[in-house]
């Protein structure tokens, strides 16, 4: 962990760090901040003129809803030391990291903003995390002009092979958990002693675990829960990103989809595992604010909602005021980007929310999202554009994150349809994204220095969405994919990169080695018996599971591994551990029967 970055698993690293504004929207264009620099776009021309003219390249990657990178527009990016330098001595790139999930994977250490200067081969120099005032920047720009060679901050990056067996070892396996456990904050709840936030895979890892006996973890994630519940807009709804000063009291205000949609899930899941209908209600805050503000006129989703009512000053004191006294003062900016990955982690969200809610509205949000991505972001052979125009790509995390979100909409509707779109998502991932190790980031080079290389969190997603869907499909090329994306996180170099934050993998790990709960109900889907019955499936299901429903009108279920029988009635069964119950025709009795696979 880096100072003040928390790199975590099961997070996108999209902290802004103490150390831009609309230019910074598609990377290229000139804003009223640092207007005296001609920024471009990041792409191998870049370094071409760079060497024809004998500069060095500045790369200032942020995002436009991020504080620190508006105070580095309007006050080092305007310091006439700084303008004089850049304008003479380099080639300056801005890059939106949201708009390009390459660079912010490659850069996501540093956080926003991140500053990396170049020479004009390509080769790195510096990187640099946050802000940096003006002379500091000056000195830095200075010192590369008079010797281009790299400077402390560029490290080899360590040799990457893949791990021998599909799994973690035993020994791997309890120094991860041992190492979660130990940094884990007893007093405030939450791990690391810098930022606060809800980490979803670490609180997926407690609430699973805890549904199954370990008190520990039980009680870990309710403390944690309980003290995230700060960083709920009591206004707007929706979350803050993190609260900084180690506790949960000071939170910075950026909204950004990935927290929104995976604490809607992780509050839903709450619900479910605990047995615990409170936890709904912030689910449900959350879905009112991405309906409210995030939500486009055709039912797609936006990117995010700026931290900064005016650029660069700190709102604080806006964000404590009521709904009506902010609208008096005006709204923060809303990204009105819509991207596949950020439409992919709402409706698989929104789909968690609806099993454990079952408002009928929440899954109709779902479907407009998906059925929109469907026709304005898909690609031919099952994959998905980053926006409506990609400077690069196409990029793992948004055929990945559409993949996720199909699987999640059959599990919840048991169309068929959905099943074939998540099958087509996979087939185009191993297609474009394959790697020796893992699976890259994005299917081509995207500059001058990068070759695609694995990112964590999306190998994390990986393993976990190819198992889940080679489960409800039975073919092997899924399973393949799943222990491929596995010999990524369980390489030794991996792991030793992670610390505490192992959270993903233990998850991803678990599942490879274990067979989820298969949960069918049998009978036609216009039988209001039936309806019910299903709606008490998705209630109480486990966060992993294989959910169907066999309308025998429609012919045999994908996977026909378990010969279900005919009967007079509707009945769902529970199958699981190679057994499966009696018939359960009430939704009671399902019920029931659920709380009965936790041990």
């Amino acid at each position: 962990m880096k100072a003040l970055l928390l790199r975590v698993s099961g997070m996108l690293a999209i902290f802004c760090v103490l150390g831009a504004s609309a230019a910074r929207a598609g990377g290229a264009e000139t804003g009223k901040a640092g207007e005296g620099i001609d920024w471009q776009p990041w792409s191998d021309a870049v370094f071409a003129k760079a060497r024809a003219e004998k500069k060095l390249v500045l790369l200032d990657v942020g995002a436009v809803w991020c504080h620190w990178c508006h105070v580095m527009d309007e006050i080092t990016y305007r310091d006439p030391a700084v303008v004089k330098l850049v304008r003479e001595r380099y080639i300056a790139v801005r890059v939106d990291q949201d708009a390009r999930p390459d660079i912010s994977n490659r850069y996501e250490d540093y956080g926003w903003p991140a500053t990396v200067v170049f020479d004009a081969a390509g080769k790195e120099l510096a990187k640099r995390q946050g802000y940096l005032p003006p002379k500091p920047m000056a000195g830095m720009l200075q010192a590369f002009v008079d010797d281009p060679t790299p400077g402390p901050s560029i490290r080899p990056e360590p040799v990457l092979a893949p791990a021998d067996a599909t799994s973690l070892t035993d020994a791997q396996r309890a120094a991860m958990r041992t190492a979660f456990l130990d940094a884990y904050d007893a007093k405030l709840g939450g791990w690391g002693d810098v930022h606060k936030y809800l980490n979803w895979d670490a609180l997926e890892y407690c609430l699973t675990e805890g549904a199954n006996g370990d008190t520990r973890l039980k009680d870990m994630a309710g403390q944690t829960l309980t003290s995230g519940l700060r960083l709920i807009d009591l206004a707007w709804g929706g979350v803050y990103q993190y609260s900084t000063d180690g506790d949960w009291e000071h939170p910075h205000f950026e909204k950004i989809m990935p927290f929104q949609a995976e604490n809607l899930r992780i509050f839903a899941m709450a619900a479910t595992l605990r047995h615990e209908p409170q936890w709904l209600e912030p689910a449900r805050r959350i879905r009112g604010y991405l309906r409210d503000f995030l939500t486009s006129p055709e039912g797609a989703f936006y990117v995010s909602q700026d931290a900064d009512l005016v650029e660069g000053e700190h709102s604080g004191e806006y964000f404590a005021l009521d709904d009506a006294a902010r609208r008096a003062r005006g709204i923060p900016r809303v990204d009105r980007h819509i991207y596949a990955r950020e439409n992919g982690l709402a409706i698989t969200g929104l789909a968690a929310l609806y099993a454990a809610d079952g408002d009928a509205t929440i899954l109709a949000d779902a479907r407009r999202a998906a059925e929109w991505v469907l026709a304005h972001r898909a690609l031919e052979g099952g994959g998905f554009r980053h926006d409506a125009h990609d400077a690069a790509g196409p990029y793992l995390a948004d055929t990945l994150a559409m993949g996720r979100a199909f699987l999640a909409l059959y599990a919840v509707t048991a169309e068929r349809p959905w099943l074939a779109r998540a099958e087509a998502a996979a087939q185009f991932i191993d297609a474009k994204f394959h790697a020796p190790v893992g699976f890259a980031t994005a299917a081509a080079a995207t500059g001058a220095t990068f070759a695609p290389k694995p990112q964590l969190d999306e190998n994390i997603a990986v393993a976990r969405f190819a198992n889940l869907l080679g489960h409800y499909t039975g073919q092997e090329a899924p399973r393949k994919m799943a222990e491929h994306a596995m010999q990524y996180l369980a390489s030794p170099t991996v792991v030793a990169q992670q610390g505490y934050a192992t959270s993903g993998i233990l998850l991803a790990d678990r599942e490879l080695r274990s067979e989820p709960a298969h949960l069918t109900v049998v009978g036609r889907k216009d039988d209001p018996a039936a309806q019910a019955l299903f709606a008490a499936v998705l209630r109480g299901a486990p966060p992993v599971a294989r959910i169907e429903w066999l309308d025998v009108r429609e012919g045999p279920l994908p996977r026909s591994d378990v010969p279900f029988p005919e009967l007079p009635r509707a009945a769902a069964f529970v199958c699981a551990g190679g057994t499966c119950s009696l018939p359960l025709t009430s939704p009671e009795k399902v019920t029931a029967r659920l709380v009965k696979l936790e041990r």
